[in-house]
C-alpha cells in the first residue's frame, strides 16, 4: 500500500476524466482510431464502448497486482493485460456485432497500443487501490467516448444529413428505425473523409478552450478586487501617518 494515496478526491478524478484532463481533448491520446472511425455515431459509440471496457478491465487488473510486478517488467506486463482484454472484446464483437466489427476493422486490435489506456494503467492504476482505479478508468473512458460521440454526430449530421443511422449494427433490429434525417440536399462531404475528422476535432478542441478561457476571465475580477483592497487600505493608513506627523 506504499504506492497508494491516503486520501482520494473522487470529484477531481471525475472532472479530470470528463474535462480537465480528458484523454482526447487535453492529453490528445488515442487520436488515430478517434479520427479514423468517427464517420457515424454508431461507429463512434462502438469504438468508445470497447475502449471503455478495456480501460476498466485493465486498470482494475493492474491495480490488483500493482505490488507484485517488478519495475523492470512493469510496462510489458501492462501491455499483456491490455492485450488480453482487447482479445476478449474482439471475440464478443465477433459473436454479437460482427458487421460493426468488420467496419471498425484493424482499429479494434490497435486498442492494445492506445496510449490513453497504457497511460492510465501506469500513471494511476499502478499507484492506487482498485476502487479509485475503477473510477478513474470509467471517467477517462467516458470522457473519451463522449468526444467520440460528439465528433461522430458532427460528421454524420453535416456529412450526410442524418443521425443514428445504422444503429441496428450495435443494438440489433430494435434500433432499425432510430435514424433521424435532417436534410438530404446539403452535405459537407469532406467531413465524411479523413481530413474532415481533423476539422471536426479542431472545432471541438477550440470550443473547449473558449469555455475554459471564459471561465477564467469570469473568475479574474474577484481576484483582482481582493488583491486591490489591501493596497488601498495601506495607502489610506500611510496618508494618515503623514498627516499626524
Amino acid at each position: 500500500m506504499n504506492n497508494s494515496t491516503t486520501s482520494i478526491n473522487y470529484r477531481n478524478i471525475t472532472l479530470d476524466g470528463l474535462w480537465h484532463n480528458n484523454p482526447a481533448l487535453v492529453q490528445l491520446l488515442g487520436l488515430c482510431p478517434l479520427l479514423a472511425v468517427t464517420g457515424t455515431v454508431v461507429n463512434a459509440l462502438g469504438l468508445g464502448l470497447v475502449t471503455l471496457l478495456v480501460l476498466l478491465g485493465s486498470s482494475f487488473s493492474v491495480s490488483l497486482i500493482r505490488n507484485h510486478i517488478p519495475s523492470s517488467v512493469r510496462l510489458p506486463a501492462f501491455v499483456m493485460i491490455i492485450a488480453s482484454f482487447v482479445t476478449c472484446a474482439e471475440l464478443l464483437m465477433q459473436a454479437f456485432t460482427y458487421e460493426l466489427y468488420q467496419i471498425l476493422g484493424i482499429f479494434i486490435p490497435l486498442i492494445v497500443t492506445n496510449c490513453a489506456i497504457l497511460g492510465r494503467a501506469d500513471a494511476f492504476a499502478a499507484k492506487h487501490p482498485p476502487l479509485p482505479a475503477l473510477v478513474d478508468a470509467f471517467m477517462m473512458g467516458l470522457g473519451f467516448t463522449l468526444v467520440l460521440l460528439l465528433l461522430g454526430a458532427l460528421r454524420e449530421l453535416l456529412g450526410q444529413g442524418t443521425l443514428f443511422s445504422g444503429m441496428d449494427l450495435l443494438f440489433g433490429p430494435i434500433a432499425a428505425n432510430w435514424q433521424i434525417t435532417f436534410f438530404t440536399d446539403f452535405q459537407v462531404l469532406i467531413l465524411m473523409l479523413p481530413p474532415g475528422a481533423f476539422f471536426g476535432m479542431g472545432l471541438i478542441i477550440a470550443g473547449k478552450n473558449l469555455i475554459d478561457n471564459y471561465l477564467k476571465e469570469g473568475a479574474q475580477p474577484q481576484i483582482i478586487a481582493s488583491d486591490q483592497a489591501p493596497t488601498n487600505n495601506a495607502e489610506k493608513n500611510s496618508r494618515r501617518v503623514r498627516i499626524t506627523s
